[in-house]
């Protein structure tokens, strides 16, 4: 699709939430309305809060219609007057707890349709382990040690049905538990308790509910021999927030997929990102991320399912640069995401050299990588990919050495990043994954660094996504971090900005400048042709765009940060000086 294609395989890829400019999608249209976008951008990737979800800003998915606060059928009509194409995610690893599946889970338990929708912990490994004081299975170390875990502590989450029984379920992500304050009301139905002794309960039940108390410490007076019965009510009155595994061995969620990506095509979807994809394939004996060749064989059946859809897919994948998924994933045909880019933009512009950067580029090109590449985004600033890896007792070099990692990962923290771990399955804390800062704040808040970074971006192979905040010289918003919870570190990077703003910011000359270079790689042919890298200086960078008598010229001195595009288009010379 996309070699047919000169939208995709040319244009700028604007990326935000549908609220993300002013309050709802349609203001997020407005914007691409205006005289000073008109060209600038092809393709608009709208992060999923687009659709119905719960948490982890959209990648909770409930269900994949349209969420109507924020978006309007009709604003998908105008973006097509606009010729703005779509990429939309799908979450292939996991649902909400409050999708339809996994509410009749919880309401029919082992009688519910979707019984095998969701992975069962204690079926999965039975026969490859050990249960603990919890009904929990702990799998054999062989197999534990495998698993690559997103959080301290098992995968899982206990639910309760309604007979009572709690089964453990696979829960990679984020889980939450919140135990709801009772009424006497509903103690009504515990013989031999009298009113008094319900009112008593209750305040007992519900205090301790606020001072996070276990609840069998709790003394009920004449009433401690149905405590039982009374901690039952409680815990059916729990409810859940989290991200459940999907059993993709069920050929329900098969099905589901079918009707997902059916009707993400209805809304106009071009490009489909495939969430957590990595995490799909499950396999006793196996790592829970990547494993092969399960992951390859579930990836050609969606690939299948996108085919009949017109979709063109995009795995998401995160990891060490030594590993070479990235190859595994590139020579299958996917086009990839670069996730190299990020953190080697800031390494070339602080430490003054292009070396690791065009390194990078020149691989792309020799190894014909159909990629999107990023500097912001609605994530962290990856750094963990940039590492080597002990591969089968080899060790498969980085794009950089560690050091030079943990001077990108030192440089932002310093300038107010917040970062995010991973861990083993003890608990124990591994490595870093990602740093959160917005790419402004990041490179120190440098208006001429900024636009340098764009420049690079622009002139490096693949399609450009820009992140909305970028394109305004977002600063790192500290308050929203703070009171964001578990996962405030992201929000570092979210802010939401008003009409106002962009009225405001379209005003500067960082917008300004960056509209024109976005603008240029939107629009231009030269960037439908070949590309040559000048790598004979360190300290210089130096990218050329060439098809037929179209070029594009980027000249950068990373000494001073200044640098000069020249443009040659239907007989006519521009030169661009920043």
């Amino acid at each position: 699709m996309q070699e047919n294609n000169k939208t995709i395989a040319n244009g700028v890829m604007l990326n935000a939430y549908p609220d993300s400019i002013g309050g709802k999608f349609s203001d997020t249209v407005d914007m691409l309305k205006m005289t000073e976008f008109k060209d600038v951008f092809s393709l608009l990737y709208v992060l999923p809060t687009f659709f119905n979800s719960d948490l982890d800003r959209g990648f909770s998915i409930i269900d994949y219609d349209i969420n109507k606060e924020l978006v309007d059928t009709k604003d998908l009509l105008e973006l097509e007057e606009l010729n703005v194409k779509l990429k939309f995610d799908i979450v292939l690893n996991h649902l909400s707890v409050a999708s339809p599946q996994f509410k009749d889970l919880l309401k029919y338990g082992n009688e519910s349709k979707f019984k095998d929708f969701f992975i069962n912990w204690n079926e999965f490994w039975e026969g490859n382990g050990v249960k603990n004081e919890d009904g929990i299975i702990i799998p054999e170390a062989e197999y534990l040690n495998k698993l690559f875990m997103r959080k301290s502590g098992l995968p899982v989450l206990k639910v309760r049905f309604p007979d009572g029984t709690e089964p453990p379920y696979w829960n990679t992500f984020y889980q939450q538990i919140t135990y709801n304050p009772i009424t006497v009301g509903d103690l009504q139905n515990i013989k031999g308790l009298t009113e008094e002794q319900g009112l008593f309960i209750t305040v007992k039940i519900n205090e301790a509910i606020a001072k996070d108390q276990d609840f069998t410490t709790i003394d009920f007076k004449e009433a401690n021999h149905l405590k039982g019965e009374i901690l039952q009510v409680v815990e059916q009155k729990r409810s859940y927030l989290g991200q459940m595994d999907v059993n993709a061995a069920s050929p329900l969620v098969w099905d589901f997929y079918e009707e997902t990506l059916k009707k993400l095509g209805g809304y106009g979807c071009n490009i489909l990102r495939l969430d957590a994809f990595a995490y799909l394939h499950k396999q006793v004996g196996e790592s829970n991320f990547f494993n092969k060749p399960g992951t390859w064989e579930y990836l050609e059946r969606i690939k299948q399912i996108a085919q009949k859809n017109d979709l063109m897919l995009l795995p998401e994948i995160h990891a060490e640069y030594g590993l070479h998924l990235h190859d595994e994933v590139a020579n299958e045909g996917y086009t990839i995401y670069d996730f190299f880019l990020p953190g080697l933009t800031i390494h070339t512009i602080e430490n003054k050299t292009s070396k690791a950067l065009l390194s990078w580029a020149k691989e792309i090109i020799a190894k014909g990588y159909k990629t999107v590449n990023m500097l912001g985004c609605h994530d962290g600033i990856p750094v963990l990919d940039l590492k080597g890896k002990d591969v089968n007792e080899v060790y498969n070099q980085g794009l950089l050495e560690d050091d030079e990692i943990e001077g990108i990962m030192n440089t932002i923290m310093e300038r107010g990043g917040r970062v995010k771990n991973l861990y083993d399955p003890s608990g124990k804390k591994i490595s870093y994954y990602q740093v959160n800062a917005t790419f402004f704040s990041a490179l120190g808040e440098d208006e001429q660094k900024l636009l340098l970074a764009r420049a690079i971006q622009m002139f490096m192979p693949g399609i450009p996504q820009v992140w909305y905040l970028d394109v305004f010289a977002g600063k790192n918003n500290y308050e929203a971090a703070d009171n964001g919870g578990s996962a405030g570190h992201k929000e570092i990077n979210r802010t939401t900005l008003t009409m106002q703003d962009i009225e405001q910011g379209l005003k500067t000359d960082v917008v300004k400048k960056q509209l024109e270079i976005i603008r240029l790689r939107n629009t231009s042919d030269a960037f439908l042709g070949t590309v040559e890298i000048n790598d004979a200086f360190d300290d210089v960078i130096d990218i050329k765009w060439t098809n037929n008598k179209s070029v594009a010229h980027l000249k950068a001195d990373l000494k001073t940060y200044r640098f000069t595009i020249d443009h040659i288009d239907k007989g006519a010379t521009k030169k661009m000086i920043f």
